[in-house]
């Protein structure tokens, strides 16, 4: 579904990203781990469009998505929920849904913008009982839940998820990722980026490392939660509850 190859891209004249190699096929959850600063946000926001790169090719769904802006991006079906959340404080969790939704609604209309919604409110419930009140009075785990229901509006082929556990309770980051968990299940591919690596690998199918912009170690997300050099550096802290 997605391959990029040879990346490098960064912001002004610092390179971020060094030879990127990596692929995601349809259908798996792929997770991208790795310290602060180690890259991970830099490449989901040049494969959204929100970044160009600065050399290399990116291909999605076998289409060159190279130089692909990040509007063309997400009406081709790849979307990112971004780091922080970001959800429209000011507008309430439907607008919010709506707002997710308007690429859907051109293309199949209204009745299946609104299908669509009833779909999310099933998956987020929390989401449902608040769907008049103010994005910005959420909690911090309803925004994340809010942000990932407004991309899933879409309906897209791919979701990136860029540290989703970010700040969030530990018993908030499980129901997290039971959710993205659901949604391979119901056939969604996801690129997930997460500090957070045990969570990730633990529900993963296969693994990158990325460290200072380069990736380090690659393979399948057990073979990954198994490698002495992964355990020293990133899972000895970061057990859940």
């Amino acid at each position: 579904m997605l391959t990029i190859r040879n990346l490098e891209s960064g912001y002004g004249q610092l390179r971020v990203l060094k030879n990127i190699s990596l692929h995601v096929r349809s259908g798996e959850i792929v997770a991208i781990i790795g310290a602060n600063g180690a890259g991970k946000t830099t490449l989901v926001h040049v494969v959204a469009g929100l970044l160009k790169p600065w050399r290399g090719d990116l291909f999605f769904q076998e289409e060159d998505i190279t130089r692909t802006p990040a509007e063309v991006m997400a009406a081709l079906g790849c979307v990112l929920v971004p780091e922080g959340r970001q959800v429209f404080a000011s507008m309430s969790v439907e607008d919010n849904l709506l707002l997710g939704g308007s690429i859907l609604r051109k293309r199949n209309g209204t009745a299946a913008l609104r299908s669509q919604m009833e779909q999310q409110y099933a998956r987020f419930p929390v989401l449902q009982a608040r769907r008049s009140q103010l994005a910005g009075t959420l909690s911090g785990g309803e925004q994340q839940m809010l942000a990932m229901a407004r991309a899933l509006m879409a309906k897209p082929r791919l979701v990136m998820m860029d540290e989703p556990s970010t700040g969030l309770a530990p018993l908030i980051v499980r129901e997290i990722f039971t959710i993205i968990a659901q949604l391979r299940a119901e056939g969604n591919t996801v690129l997930l980026i997460e500090q957070n690596a045990r969570a990730a690998l633990d529900i993963a199918d296969r693994g990158y490392v990325l460290e200072t912009g380069k990736i380090i170690v690659q393979g399948k997300a057990a073979e990954l939660l198994a490698n002495n050099d992964v355990q020293r550096a990133y899972l000895g802290r970061e057990q859940i509850g």
